[in-house]
C-alpha cells in the first residue's frame, strides 16, 4: 500500500506504485477536501491504497489510546 525508498522522493513515505506522498492525503483531508477529491487529483493512487492507509493510520492510534 505504501513503500519508502531513498531514490523515491528522497525516501519520502509514497503510495506504492506511484510518486505520491502520502503526506499529500494528510494534507489534502487537514484541508477538510474529501478522499474522492484527492484521488481525482492523483488518479496514479487507488482508492484501495488510500483506504487501506487511512484504516492501518487509525487503527495504530486507536490501540495507543
Amino acid at each position: 500500500m505504501v513503500s519508502r525508498d531513498p531514490d523515491v522522493l528522497s525516501g519520502e513515505l509514497v503510495f506504492s506504485g506511484t510518486r505520491v506522498p502520502v503526506q499529500t492525503l494528510i494534507d489534502y483531508l487537514k484541508a477538510g477536501e474529501t478522499l474522492d477529491r484527492f484521488l481525482e487529483g492523483f488518479p496514479t493512487v487507488e482508492r484501495e491504497q488510500a483506504e487501506a492507509y487511512l484504516d492501518m493510520t487509525l487503527e495504530g492510534a486507536e490501540s495507543h489510546a
